[in-house]
């Protein structure tokens, strides 16, 4: 068995080898899926938090990349019709500054995961389940009805917006800021499982009642944790717009928030780097297995169904011979 640390290197590694190959190799194709793997993870990062330390099964963390997506592709259409997006009672207009876009992405979508949170977290189990879903519903079917950005046809924007000291345009540069982005975002999630908030929010899914003897209110704990993972997600949201130049109504779609849960459980629940595992498992297989036939997910389903049965720790539990976080 090889140990968890290692595989952790070696998926870093991963990050940097492949691309690094890819340019060489003169293949920008290549880096653009790696490019959306990484923001894949960022996503499942984001849903970890709130999964696999909080214990919180959310079926509507869509919300949160769809507001990202939709922050991104509003302000970059006002900026290239050069138009305003609101002019009353306050002005604000369209801007093409990723850091600009990316704080809007991150503030909508910690504003809408407090809302969300409050009234989903009065329910648990299977309850709570259900009711982020029906919010992902809500929105999905918005933004279908939303024509002014396009509607069921989704809004496309024709140039990628762009990063100080960077071309976004250049692959290879692009792919260097989602790398960077998801490795801060990777050290976050890392500190915060060690600091006494992560302790208290993973005794909060063990034991509530123990965590409320001591002072603690573990719905509170729960809803920071819910509010940082909408966050996050948000801003892997706004990240993949500008990877597809294009956003859609489907980013809030209930298939959405289940990919972002099956990266986690590919890789494995509650793992650091178990999201970013499972997102390159998941667009590796995406891409060779959806060249052979158009229902690769079945074979997707057989990989699930194997480590659902077989290794509840995920790909990095298997290979270590660790069990799952929460056994």
């Amino acid at each position: 068995m090889i140990r968890e640390s290692y595989l952790n290197a070696l998926t870093v590694l991963v990050l940097l080898a492949v691309p690094l190959w890819a340019v060489v190799a003169d293949e920008p194709f290549t880096i653009t899926l790696m490019t959306r793997a990484a923001i894949f993870a960022i996503a499942a990062i984001g849903l970890n938090i709130a999964l696999g330390i909080g214990g919180l099964v959310s079926l509507g963390h869509a919300v949160f990349f769809g507001i990202g997506g939709y922050a991104m592709g509003i302000l970059a259409h006002h900026a290239q019709t050069y138009t305003a997006v609101f002019e009353w009672p306050l002005l604000i207009e369209g801007t093409k500054s990723m850091p600009v876009i990316w704080l809007v992405a991150v503030v909508l979508s910690s504003l809408a995961a407090l809302v969300i949170g409050i009234l989903s977290l009065r329910t648990t189990g299977v309850y709570f389940i259900m009711i982020t879903l029906a919010f992902g519903q809500m929105f999905f079917f918005f933004a279908i009805s939303w024509a002014e950005y396009g509607g069921e046809d989704g809004l496309s924007i024709y140039v990628r917006n762009g990063f100080p000291g960077l071309n976004t345009l250049v692959p290879i540069e692009f792919y260097g800021l989602c790398l960077g982005v998801l490795l801060l975002v990777l050290v976050f999630a890392w500190r915060l499982s060690k600091s006494p908030f992560g302790l208290a929010l993973n005794a909060a899914r063990q034991a509530p009642v123990r965590v409320e003897t001591v002072g603690l209110d573990p719905v509170r704990l729960k809803l920071v944790a819910f509010v940082i993972s909408g966050a996050i997600t948000g801003l892997a949201g706004a990240m993949f717009a500008d990877l597809n130049r294009f956003v859609s109504p489907t980013m809030f779609s209930w298939q959405t928030s289940g990919e972002i849960m099956i990266f986690i459980i590919l890789g494995g629940v509650g793992r650091l780097f178990g999201p970013v595992v499972g997102a390159l498992v998941f667009v590796a297989l995406e891409h060779w297995l959806g060249g052979l036939s158009d229902y690769w997910h079945i074979y997707l389903g057989l990989l699930l169904l194997l480590i659902v049965l077989f290794g509840r720790g995920g790909l990095i539990g298997m290979v270590s011979g660790r069990r799952a976080v929460h056994d």
